[in-house]
């Protein structure tokens, strides 16, 4: 059973479980468990990795699919991922901003010094919230949503994300250690949020998450 945390008419608030599509048609892709779940076709409205968990909110009709969209684009709708990185940044918090291509054929983005075709600007910001055996707890806020965006440019820097081979992590005990833990959605006057802690494994247990959030 996926977690929900919110179900209107019109949208459904819900946990992604580390594994699975965000996407796509296939009978275990998130949409079509959603579907079967809940007796209804969700339709999606912005995505997270195959390898990243945490909260995501679906539309239940194309009209607030597109509503949501439309306010995801104008900055309305504010995400808040956890990311534990390999080593520990000598700034503690800050923003990063770096122009990404991403190779569809790769499947992988760069960080590039030139504006060209296809690349987009990328911006951040973080917060170390704690350190632990050579790992470094981020808090970090997207201003902008780019494909692996907080992976490569962590990456980029030399703190690539834990378990993330795509992005030089050598570490192979998990996979890549981000997840969505918090969503706010424009919902009228008053925006809600939504949070979800990761799942009580490694390499989350290295922290006091309860403690810290």
């Amino acid at each position: 059973m996926i977690e929900i945390l919110q179900e209107t008419k019109t949208s459904v608030v819900c946990v992604k479980p580390v594994g699975i599509a965000a996407q796509g048609m296939d009978a275990q892709a998130l949409p079509q468990l959603l579907a079967a779940q809940l007796g209804c076709e969700v339709y999606p409205v912005h995505r997270l990795d195959q390898a990243v968990g945490g909260v995501m909110v679906y539309a239940k009709t194309a009209k607030e699919a597109a509503r949501l969209t439309q306010s995801m684009g104008e900055g309305g709708m504010q995400k808040t991922y956890l990311a534990v990185l390999t080593g520990c940044p000598e700034e503690t918090s800050g923003m990063l901003e770096d122009l990404l291509f991403h190779d569809r054929v790769k499947n992988k983005t760069y960080v590039v010094r030139r504006p060209r075709g296809g690349v987009k600007k990328a911006v951040l910001s973080y917060e170390i919230l704690a350190e632990a055996e050579g790992l470094s707890l981020a808090r970090v806020r997207l201003q902008t949503g780019r494909t692996h965006q907080i992976r490569v440019q962590f990456a980029s820097r030399g703190f690539p994300l834990l378990g993330d081979g795509k992005y030089g992590s050598r570490d192979n005990r998990c996979t890549c250690a981000l997840w969505s833990f918090r969503l706010t959605l424009p919902t009228g006057s008053r925006p809600q949020t939504f949070e979800a802690l990761p799942p009580h494994q490694y390499p989350w247990t290295q922290f006091p998450l309860t403690e810290i959030l």
